[in-house]
């Protein structure tokens, strides 16, 4: 990895000064969809190529995003069909809570929260030229000494996690739902499923790593290879392990996410080892030529805007240390234990219920997914700029993410509203899984969609939050907030709601957190506006409304679930649009004139 591969690129900033690897260009030569972009000695500018880097890897982001979300339909598609929604789906489903939680702290919030960071910060000093005084080279390449410092002990204390959970399996799932119908079941998943708390986190750490070096394909590729060694381990062993099959599908998928993303790592290892030494064996062979040696650098470094105080010459592990890292996780396992809330109130209720709440959001979350992405692959530029003390550039980026989150979200919740039931029957009816649990299952479904808006902007605040690597537990407390409402709902509810109370107060509870996240933004990061903020997502809210009349009307109309699946996919994108522009929704034109420039610049 070149030494100015870190240095982040966007449309609004100036030329980066990428030197040793050309724009577009992987290690190996090859077209490297991965790379940021910078200032070369071709055609252009550096923003230009910052920006087109930054679009590739969100356009490529997304694809892999779209194809892993599609496989995980094709999983759950799978599960309902050999297992239907009752005492077996409903065992597996809560063994699938430990890789739930796993992925959730190990790979999507927690780990990347910290790292990303961390390693944004090493790649910062290694740019920063500091071999020209001698520092660099005593303190060897800062992301090698961040590896050295973090990776051997947290691979202990994964496998040392994961084979704790698998004794303890059986405590587990009496936790997890008390009254379980089939408790053998279960704990003979959970056994099994223990084994992704030692993948998940490898994955979690090489994802992390690798998105702070601009490397996105690999980690956007994790959740294909997951769902294709669920789905290849269901079919291959149902016959003769029943829903334990799936749970074995769960290992195998862990383990291809390491697989997936290890050649580009140690592509990566090799390209910081290659471009350090160069640099620092300078040094100690030529002394009396160091003065001129420090100009030469100098005169390549990149242009230097609005820095803050100088970062340490050394990455320490106290970086990583308790202060920084208790905040973070228990935030994340605060907003992972909304599926534990709701699977504790939903085992002594009628078998299936579990399933339905399990179907409907895995299908509702689509959106939110999809929304969020541009803000995995823009976290490690809003990382770099404020690690260079650019708190104007991480502002800017930061609005424009909520900006894009808002909108795709909420068009989003206006589809899985308004053709609720037709999106169930064709995804899900068949097999063991019937009409009465496509009825139940939908309806859930559009509880859960209340809160997606809130989910959403949880996803996209939480990075500016963490993105400085400096400890806070204001959005821990805004979670334990939303919790505390979540478990009240839950409570008030469920006696006479069922999964529909349940759903209700999840959505209750994540819309909370999300307005105390934005309300503390300014106080704990950065400021942005927060007025225009609700006001343009009080107008797309709007929007969304109608678009969601405009579906839900023609779902009832067309008897047929496919066509009105279909006729849906067209007028609900088409119905937002149009109110959108009614309504005045500044984002929208915003959007699709950068949409139309990006593709006539392509």
């Amino acid at each position: 990895m070149t030494a100015s591969a870190a240095t982040a690129a966007h449309e609004d900033d100036a030329p980066t000064g990428r030197t040793l690897r050309a724009p577009g260009t992987a290690p190996g030569g090859g077209t490297d969809v991965d790379s940021g972009g910078g200032a070369g000695s071709g055609g252009g500018s550096g923003g230009d190529r910052g920006s087109k880097g930054l679009a590739r890897a969100a356009l490529v982001t997304a694809v892999l995003s779209v194809a892993g979300s599609v496989l995980g339909l094709v999983r759950d598609q799978a599960i309902a069909h050999l297992f239907g929604a009752g005492a077996a789906s409903d065992a597996f489903l809560v063994s699938w809570t430990v890789p739930e939680l796993a992925a959730t702290v190990l790979i999507e919030d927690a780990m990347a929260l910290l790292l990303v960071p961390a390693f944004a910060a090493a790649l910062s000093r290694r740019a920063d030229g500091r071999a020209a005084d001698g520092r660099t080279a005593r303190a060897g390449d800062p992301v090698r000494a961040l590896l050295a410092a973090t990776l051997p002990r947290l691979t202990l204390l994964l496998a040392a996690v994961g084979a704790a959970i698998a004794v303890a399996a059986p405590l587990v799932v009496d936790v997890l739902a008390p009254g379980l119908t089939d408790h053998r079941l279960a704990v003979d998943c959970t056994r099994l499923t223990a084994v992704t708390v030692f993948t998940f986190g490898l994955a979690g750490y090489l994802s992390a790593a690798l998105r702070a070096h601009r490397r996105f394909l690999p980690p956007a590729a994790i959740y294909v290879a997951y769902n294709v060694g669920i789905i290849g381990t269901l079919f291959a062993l149902h016959a003769h392990w029943g829903a334990r099959a799936a749970a074995a599908g769960v290992a195998v998928g862990g383990l291809l996410m390491v697989l997936v993303q290890l050649p580009a790592f140690l592509a990566e290892l090799r390209m910081g080892r290659q471009s350090v030494p160069a640099a620092t064996a300078a040094i100690p062979e030529q002394p009396q030529h160091e003065g001129q040696f420090r100009d030469r650098a100098r005169s390549h470094r990149a242009p230097r805007v609005r820095r803050g105080p100088p970062l340490p010459s050394r990455p320490k592990a106290s970086r990583l240390g308790l202060a920084l890292v208790a905040p973070v996780i228990f935030f994340t396992v605060s907003r992972q234990a909304q599926v534990l809330i709701e699977r504790f109130f939903a085992a002594p209720l009628p078998s299936g219920a579990i399933s339905h709440l399990n179907y409907a959001q895995k299908v509702a979350q689509m959106p939110m997914a999809l929304s969020v992405m541009i803000c995995t692959v823009t976290f490690p530029v809003v990382s770099q700029a404020l690690a260079r003390g650019d708190r104007e550039r991480a502002r800017r980026q930061v609005q424009r993410d909520l900006t894009v989150v808002c909108v795709v979200v909420l068009l989003g919740t206006a589809f899985i509203i308004g053709c609720a039931p037709q999106i169930i029957h064709v995804l899900f009816q068949r097999g063991a899984f019937d009409a009465s649990d496509t009825a139940a299952t939908a309806a859930v479904m559009r509880v859960y969609a209340l809160g997606l808006l809130g989910q959403s902007l949880v996803g996209a605040l939480i990075r500016p939050y963490f993105s400085a690597a400096r400890p806070t537990w204001y959005p821990a407390a805004a979670m334990s907030a939303g919790l505390l409402v979540t478990i009240g709902a839950d409570v008030a509810t469920v006696g006479a709601w069922g999964a529909y109370g349940i759903a209700a107060g999840n959505a209750a509870g994540i819309t909370v957190t999300a307005g105390l996240l934005v309300r503390g933004l300014a106080a704990h990061t950065i400021a942005i506006g927060a007025r225009q903020l609700l006001t343009g997502v009080g107008r797309i809210t709007l929007a969304a409304a109608v678009a969601t009349a405009a579906g839900w009307g023609l779902g009832s109309l067309i008897p047929d679930p496919l066509a009105a699946t279909a006729v849906c996919c067209i007028a609900v994108p088409v119905t937002f649009a149009a109110a959108a522009a009614a309504v005045r929704v500044p984002e929208v034109p915003h959007l699709l004139a950068t949409a139309k420039r990006r593709l006539s610049h392509a």
